[in-house]
């Protein structure tokens, strides 16, 4: 038992440490090179991560200023709904006796 927890804790820091190399607000991109459609994607998808470390280190942000526009918006907003949403289908469903 404790050789999973530690297993699951290792892999929680690891997907964190991943994840932070490429957050909103990094300086990654910029007005001649801004993000796009699969950015936005990636970008909604690792959000939760941005919100945390946003609060510690200031240009940090959930969402990038420099990007295309309306596709950069689409695909972080899929991401988003999607993304975030499918975790419902992990839960388990109780079926109430009336």
């Amino acid at each position: 038992m404790k050789k999973k927890f530690f297993l699951l804790c290792a892999i929680v820091l690891l997907l964190v440490a991943i994840l932070a190399g490429c957050i909103p607000g990094d300086g990654a991109h910029t007005s001649s090179k801004p993000a796009g459609f699969f950015w936005g994607i990636w970008h909604g998808w690792i959000a939760p991560v941005s919100v945390v470390i946003g609060i510690f280190k200031k240009n940090i942000r959930v969402y990038e200023v420099n990007n295309t526009g309306w596709w950069y918006d689409f695909g972080f907003y899929i991401a988003v709904i999607g993304g975030w949403g499918g975790i419902s289908l992990f839960r388990s469903k109780r079926k109430r006796k009336d």
